[in-house]
This record gives structure tokens, C-alpha cells and sequence, in this order.
């Protein structure tokens, strides 16, 4: 099976990998640290894996899997989430979490006063806010009227990677954004090799961990299937905008057709010319398929494999290849 030689950090397993293991905690510490803010005495210096398995209080109801869920020595609790495809509400899941980590610290007849900060960090491959021009953005609880904080033991960090828009090694300033860069393009050599003169040892120690020559055969695999499962997200997406676009255009379509007849050649013009938009729009959607395919060949997918999921046939394939 063809692999590239670094994988993508953004894909499930990998990103257990270089965060989620026990040989890997110093990597884990300075991330934390970093995207966090934490430094001198607020710093983390060690922390303990609990079990990433939230098992639901009711029978019948869905266990939630998290990437990384950890607590420092304070006691704060850590949840660490990769999230590569987009789903609707996930900033409810993510206080869903928060809270579900937040209450499961109670014993049974213990005092409230014992319970621990919670600190939901996640790193979305989506535009998550689109009105918030920033990558990187933090959310608290404040009182509406004061803006006092008050309420301290729920904190939540998202960054947003298509956001971030530095491409060039040179630019990188802070190791939040070689954070970033990392995330972005670990995968492709040619890139990353400069951004590790440029780092300390624990970026250094993650892009090692991509190797996939230090990797098993069974790893290997759950890598491929995670990386299908997120295609098949995004093809699944994709088909569902498609869809709607369709449906709109037909309804627009019939809307004109009526107003056509009843008000005659300059509503039909402006059919016409939403056609054309739509048209142009159709050709910019097998663009990017195209594009998709593409990368997807170059980390070695089988043809029938992308064609299936791209919706382009296997001779559009073969043409770009």
C-alpha cells in the first residue's frame, strides 16, 4: 500500500499518536502551555491520561470518545479535540463535553467546592466562527452587566486552520504559529523540514512521530480508515450542497417560467442569466472535485476509490493522473 513517508497530523489517529501517549506527554505539556498561555508558576508541568471514554449516565444513551482528555497537577482537567470535518453544533458538543467532564468529577456526596476547572481545546479544519476575523479565539463566562468573571471553571480555546494564512516558514514568529504550520503542512516535506531548524525539540519529536516507517502495520491501517472516514465526511457534504443548489436552481427555474409568462421577455433574461451563474457555478464545483481527486492521488488513493467519492469518473481521474 503506498504511503507517503510524514502522515497528517490532522487525521484521528495521528493526532492520538503524537498527543494521546504516555512517551509523548512533554509534547502534550508544551502544546498546552503554549496555545494556552500558561507560563511561570500557571505553568503545566505534568499531567495524567484519564480514560478518553465518557460513558453516558443512562442506559441506551451514546458514549462520547474524546482524542485526549488529561489533568495537570492542580487537578484541571484537559480535553483535547482534532475535529477535521464539518458538523453542525459542534460548539454544542463541545460544551457538552466541558460539562459531561466538569460534573463527572463528583463522588456521591462530595463537596461542589472540590470540583476542577475544565479546559476544552480543539483544533477545527473548518471555518468554525466566519464573522471572527482571528484564527485563534477564547471563550469564558462573563457577567452580561459587569463583565466580571465569576464563573471560572469552564474555558474554551478553538483555532480555526483555514484561518491561518501563513505559508512561508520565514513568517512564523511564535511557536503558537508553528503550531499552526504544523497542523497545516507536517505532511509535506518540502515545507516542514524548514520549519524544523526553526523549532525546539518538541515540534521536532511530533513531525518524528508522522514517520510512518515507526509505525505498525495495524496503526497503519486505522490511519487509511480514519482518512477514508473523513473523505467519505466530506464527499457526503459535499453531495448535500450539491443537492440544495439543485433543488434552489429548479425552484428558481419554475419561479421563472411563471413569471416569464406573466411578465414577459425581462424576468426570461434574468432567468437566463441565473442559469449562466449556476452554470458557472457547477463548473467551479468540478474544479474543485478535480483538485480533491488530485491530492488524493498523490497519497496513493485507488482510482475507483475517488471517483466514488469525488463523483468524477474514472477517466476524469486517469486524465489528471
Amino acid at each position: 500500500m503506498p504511503i507517503t513517508r510524514y502522515l497528517n497530523p490532522r487525521n484521528d489517529v495521528a493526532f492520538k499518536k503524537i498527543f494521546g501517549a504516555e512517551k509523548n506527554k512533554d509534547v502534550l505539556i508544551a502544546f498546552l502551555n503554549e496555545i494556552l498561555g500558561k507560563r511561570g508558576q500557571e505553568a503545566i508541568k505534568e499531567v495524567n491520561f484519564l480514560n478518553p471514554a465518557m460513558h453516558p449516565e443512562i442506559l441506551g444513551k451514546k458514549q462520547s470518545i474524546l482524542d485526549v482528555l488529561c489533568t495537570d497537577e492542580l487537578g484541571v482537567q484537559y480535553i483535547v479535540e482534532m475535529q477535521v470535518a464539518k458538523v453542525g453544533g459542534f460548539e454544542k458538543r463541545a460544551q457538552h463535553y466541558a460539562a459531561k467532564a466538569y460534573s463527572g468529577q463528583a463522588a456521591e456526596g462530595e463537596d461542589y467546592s472540590k470540583l476542577k476547572e475544565v479546559i476544552f481545546l480543539a483544533i477545527v479544519d473548518f471555518l468554525m466562527f466566519p464573522d471572527k476575523p482571528g484564527y485563534k479565539s477564547d471563550h469564558i463566562i462573563l457577567d452580561k452587566e459587569s463583565g466580571e468573571h465569576d464563573l471560572k471553571d469552564l474555558y474554551f480555546t478553538f483555532i480555526e486552520l483555514p484561518k491561518f494564512k501563513k505559508d512561508k516558514v520565514e513568517d512564523l514568529i511564535t511557536m503558537e504559529e508553528k503550531w499552526c504550520y504544523f497542523f497545516k503542512h507536517a505532511h509535506e516535506p518540502d515545507n516542514i523540514n524548514r520549519l524544523m531548524d526553526k523549532s525546539d525539540g518538541v515540534i521536532k519529536k511530533a513531525y518524528n512521530t508522522l514517520e510512518a516507517h515507526n509505525w505498525s502495520e495495524a496503526e497503519l491501517r486505522a490511519y487509511d480508515a480514519s482518512e477514508k472516514a473523513a473523505w467519505d465526511a466530506r464527499a457526503r457534504e459535499s453531495y448535500v450542497r450539491q443537492e440544495a443548489r439543485e433543488e434552489a436552481l429548479e425552484e428558481g427555474r419554475a419561479e421563472g417560467r411563471a413569471e416569464g409568462r406573466a411578465e414577459g421577455r425581462a424576468e426570461g433574461r434574468a432567468e437566463g442569466r441565473a442559469e449562466g451563474r449556476a452554470e458557472g457555478q457547477a463548473e467551479g464545483e468540478r474544479s474543485k472535485a478535480l483538485k480533491i481527486a488530485q491530492e488524493m492521488l498523490s497519497n496513493g488513493m485507488d482510482i475507483s476509490l475517488i471517483s466514488k467519492l469525488t463523483g468524477l469518473s474514472e477517466e476524469q481521474i486517469k486524465s489528471i493522473k
